[in-house]
């Protein structure tokens, strides 16, 4: 993968910047993604892995979008679509939320017809790097479903460390479920 390219890096205060690697861009959403969005949000495999409801409810990539640059206003989030670079599809989603005291908290996912590509990786990369460079973190932390040991494989390519496991009760899913917790800190 080459190094970090950010696209508008002038203007970080202002607009959620572009970021790009060798194979992918991540750029903030457009409402025009909405309807892919849902699409590949709506695989019974992808809610497996994730936290993600199915069905997905139709329009709630509108609701979910329209979030992001208040998000990145307040200096709380950024989050990216995956769009592959020599064909332009939407292949998934990538943030950096809950920013706060210097830690912020990873999330991702690729559509189902994506994975196995290495693309995960990849875009993990980019926005770890950006996190610790432009976002100035100390630390990144996420979880994965225990079940999910695709998601775990990443993170440790990553260079996240495993810190623990937990089980964790969701009363609108009405589930228990177990979670593998990691933490990547700053290089500097």
């Amino acid at each position: 993968m080459s190094d970090l390219i950010i696209e508008n890096d002038k203007n970080l205060n202002n607009y959620q910047p572009t970021l790009k690697t060798d194979r992918l861009i991540l750029r903030p959403y457009k409402t025009s993604d909405a309807e892919e969005l849902e699409k590949l949000a709506s695989d019974r495999r992808i809610a497996e892995q994730t936290l993600l409801p199915h069905p997905y409810p139709k329009g709630a990539s509108n609701d979910y979008i329209s979030t992001h640059s208040l998000k990145w206003d307040k200096n709380e989030g950024c989050i990216f679509a995956i769009i592959l670079i020599g064909t332009g599809e939407l292949i998934g989603n990538i943030s950096i939320e809950y920013i706060k005291n210097k830690n912020g908290k990873l999330g991702y996912w690729i559509g189902c017809e994506f994975w196995g590509k290495g693309y995960c990786i990849e875009a993990g990369k980019c926005i770890v790097s950006f996190g610790f460079s432009k976002l100035h973190l100390n630390r990144i932390y996420t979880a994965h479903l225990s079940s999910n040991v695709a998601s775990g494989k990443v993170l440790l390519n990553l260079g996240f460390d495993h810190i623990g496991s937990e089980k964790r009760e969701f009363r609108d899913k009405n589930r228990v479920e177990n979670f593998e917790l990691f933490e990547k800190k700053s290089p500097v």
